[in-house]
Parts: structure tokens; sequence; C-alpha cells
């Protein structure tokens, strides 16, 4: 059942007015519904909207791209975040000069919630994934790469949105559009997905998680002078709270638990840092503890963790306890095309123990290299501009 939500039916109660296809389905349910006593959520209330929106509205559809056979043996994969649709896209043509079996684009994959005030029907959403449809340098690049997806906040249509978010289902409908996905993304809430490729041996499992349409609000913390600005996030301890969702979560471990020689876990968010308040697993510090003890749980295989969302990015390391002491590995790469400032600066402002490498702030994106007969894996992050090495580590499985 769904939980009214009272700032987001505010929201929602001003776009009535100003939106006549609402208007039209809010006078409908109204007819089918007098002298009925029913408590009614948001999404409740826009359920009806959205499906006349979709009978007008033509939506955006992504370039094709090209496909990879389950039983295809990945040796290098790419992924990058933080792509900004009205800037420069050259960076696809560098990522495509490497040659990668697959793509991961992880998160804020457009900046589609750029005045965002309360429009019901996402209109810059939607207008960012136009501008996308007609990019001919991601054309190219999905005609020759094969890639999957999950979003984060800026292209979930809301800055650090998560559950509560009142039109986070018509932003399901404008994603699963405009990415083709698969029949199992589109039967259930949310946008998370696995995919397994190679024979046994070296079989690489690929899970997106989506840390956005079920995930809790977060708990702010107040602003004060003596604390530097890294976020305004702190972490919570309520057991009620959740990253995932409990559906989510089932299957993830259902997942775990299938047989795999190496696991490629992107989030959009990073994972094991405790360095900053900016959005983090830091924040569900429960969360966090229950994903490190089904990792240890999995069938036995190699693990790399996958992050986007910072506008910078380096090579973290960790072994918490909650996973039995298995280090566990996390590769971070942001942004593809909308840098915000230097790694010198980033590095010093925000030390970090669990941090191998400089914050990387220049822009830049990810690859995954996989030896299958040395049984090792290459985490190393290049710049988008020109491909050059920026950091690099080796780790065995």
């Amino acid at each position: 059942m769904r939980t009214p939500h009272l700032l987001a039916l505010g929201v929602a109660a001003a776009t009535l007015a100003s939106a006549p296809l609402l208007a039209d389905a809010h006078r409908e349910m109204n007819a089918e519904m007098t002298g009925t006593q029913v408590a009614l959520s948001a999404e409740d209330l826009l359920d009806p909207y959205y499906a006349k929106l979709a009978e007008t509205v033509q939506l955006p559809v992504a370039p094709a791209n090209a496909a990879l056979a389950s039983d295809a043996t990945i040796t290098r994969l790419a992924f990058g975040s933080c792509s900004h649709q009205l800037r420069p896209q050259d960076y696809w043509g560098v990522i495509g000069e490497t040659d990668p079996d697959l793509f991961l684009m992880i998160g804020d994959n457009n900046y589609g919630d750029n005045g965002w005030s309360g429009d019901a029907s996402l209109t810059t959403l939607r207008e960012a994934y136009g501008v996308m449809a007609t990019t001919p340098q991601l054309a190219a690049f999905r005609a020759a790469v094969p890639m999957m997806v999950t979003w984060d906040d800026h292209d979930y249509g809301m800055n650090d949105a998560g559950g509560s978010f009142a039109f986070r289902d018509w932003s399901e409908t404008l994603y699963e559009t405009f990415w083709s996905s698969s029949d199992e993304v589109r039967s259930r809430p949310g946008v998370y997905e696995s995919r397994m490729f190679g024979p046994e041996g070296q079989r690489t499992q690929v899970i997106v998680l989506d840390t956005r349409f079920f995930r809790s609000d977060l708990t702010t913390m107040p602003y004060t002078l003596e604390r530097p600005a890294l976020g305004v996030y702190a972490p919570s301890d309520d057991p009620a709270k959740t990253m995932l969702g409990e559906a989510q979560w089932k299957w993830l471990a259902a997942e775990l638990a299938k047989p795999a020689d190496l696991r490629i876990i992107a989030s959009s968010i990073q994972v094991l840092t405790n360095a900053h308040n900016y959005e983090s697993w830091e924040t569900m510090p429960l969360e966090r503890e229950k994903l490190y003890a089904m990792l240890a749980d999995r069938e036995e295989s190699g693990l790399v963790l996958l992050s986007g969302d910072r506008h910078a990015g380096g090579i973290y390391s960790d072994a918490p306890e909650a996973a039995d002491g298995e280090r566990l590995w996390e590769l971070t790469s942001s942004s593809l095309n909308y840098s915000f400032s230097t790694t010198e600066n980033n590095t010093r402002r925000e030390p970090d123990p669990l941090r191998l490498t400089d914050f990387i702030s220049e822009e830049n994106f990810g690859l995954i290299d996989i030896d299958w007969s040395a049984r090792t894996f290459t985490m190393e992050m290049r710049g988008a501009v020109e491909g050059e090495s920026r950091v690099k580590r080796t780790v065995s499985f």
C-alpha cells in the first residue's frame, strides 16, 4: 500500500491547477469515488493523469544499441556517470577507442531535474532525454558498444530524491521507454537489473542496483561554521530506513546465490567511504552492514564495486568486519563531462584513509580489465578528454 506523503500531495495539488490533463483525471476519480472515503497517496492521485499523459506525449527513445550475447566472455568493461546532455559529448569517442565489451551508465545520465518546480509531467527530464536521443556521438557509441544502465538523482527527477519523490512512477516510465528496458525491469517497480555473461570458468555477473526508487528519506544535520562543507546528511541507525527496499534486497540475495566467477556490482552512490556527508551508503550504516553481510554470504566469486555521483573519483578498499573481514574494492568514476574542481583541491579537501589514490576531479571514465588466465581484474580511471591513465590497481580473485 502506498503511504500518503503530505509534501508531495501539496505539490501535486499545486500542479493540478495548471495541468489540464491532471485536472481531467482528478475529476474522473472524484466522480468514481463519490460518497466513498479512501485515503489516497500522491501516486494514487497521479496514476490516472499519467495514463492519459502516456497516450498524449511522444516519449524519447535512445538510439539502437548493440547486443551482447550471454555466452560472450567479458575482458573489458567500461563505465561512467554524471553526463550533462548540453555539455560536450566527445567522450563517447574516447571511451569507444578502448573497445569495451560492455559499458555501464550508472547514474546522472542526464541533468533533467534542472529547473524542476513541481511539474508532475517532468517536462525538463523528458526534454533532456530528447536531447540525448538526437546526440550523434551517443548514437555511434550505442551502435558499437552494448550498454546497461541505472539512474541517480538528476535523471531520477529531483536532487537527492528517494522513495518519497511523488513523480517517481512517471520518471520510471520515461527511463524505461528511453533505454528500452528489458521485460524483467518493466515488470516491477524500480530499475535494478542483473545479467550473466560468459561460459563456466569465465562467468561475469553484472548487477546494477537502484538506490533511488525505494530509498528512505535521509537524515540531515544542521550546518555550522565549524563543520567543513562536505555534505548535510548524518548517518542514521533507524532500522526502519532502507536503501534498496524489501523486494530489491530479496532479489539481490537470490542473484548473489547464483554461480559466477566475477561479480561487478554498480551502485550509483559510493559504498565504502566514510569521508563525507553527501549521499552514500554511510548515511544508513545498518543497510551498509546488511550489504556487506550479503556479499560475504555470496556464492564464491571475485567482486568489485563501481560507483559514481561525486564529480570526482578514485580507488577505495576496506575489509569491514560485517563482510567477515574480506577486502572489498571500489572504483568511483565521475564525471564524464561535468567536473567541478581540480584534483589537487579535492584530494586536500577530502582526506580518506580508504581511498588509495588521489581524488581525481578532471572528467573521467572507469575501466575494469579482466585477465581470466591470471585470475585478476585491473581497475583503472582514464581521462575522458584524452584517454590518459590516471589511477590503476590490479587485484587477484
